[in-house]
């Protein structure tokens, strides 16, 4: 199984996927490439961090899933190679959730919303985000927002981190059929 989670910058994408990587042994994270310098509040593998060049050479040679640009910098995803019995996981913006959506339609997209405007922006400032770059990023939110309500099989507001991750889990686990230890 193939699940896409999504939603614009600072709604806690890489936090509710790295507690539902640590709860569920059967999710295997497929790495984003980015060619953006890492936050200084960043842990060293939250991306596979390359230069344009790289990146532009996997493009050439098909080595994504999807890909996009944004603010000036790549974002992408290798085509999967999961390990034998696990359920990818996407952690991507909505362009790209639409390019994995249109290849494999069956994937299972969650979309993800902040409880506010106000509280993405505590988010994005928090997380060592330039002025200028939370502003593009809640713009870009404005327009994201509504694509992926309609491409979303879930939509999940992430106001309680705890409440969020079970709540996604337990869509996972209907999806596959069966109860999660």
């Amino acid at each position: 199984m193939i699940v896409v989670v999504s939603g614009p910058g600072g709604v806690g994408k890489g936090t509710i996927v790295a507690a539902l990587i640590e709860s569920d042994p059967q999710l295997w994270l497929s790495r984003s490439w980015t060619t953006r310098e890492r936050r200084p509040s960043e842990p060293a593998d939250s991306y596979v961090f390359v230069d344009t060049a790289a990146f532009e050479k996997r493009i050439a040679d098909g080595g994504f899933i999807e890909w996009t640009e944004f603010l000036g910098n790549y974002y992408g995803s290798p085509t999967p190679e999961p390990h034998s019995g696990h359920d990818t996981v996407f952690e991507i913006e909505v362009d790209g959730a639409q390019q994995v959506k249109q290849a494999h339609p069956d994937a299972m997209l969650l979309f993800i919303l902040p409880p506010s405007r106000a509280e993405q922006e505590r988010r994005l400032r928090g997380r060592g985000d330039p002025g200028d770059k939370v502003m593009a990023r809640l713009k870009k939110a404005e327009v994201e927002e509504p694509i992926g309500r309609q491409l979303a099989d879930h939509v999940v507001v992430n106001d309680q981190l705890d409440e969020t991750v079970a709540e996604m889990l337990e869509i996972i686990t209907a999806a596959r059929g069966r109860t999660v230890k």
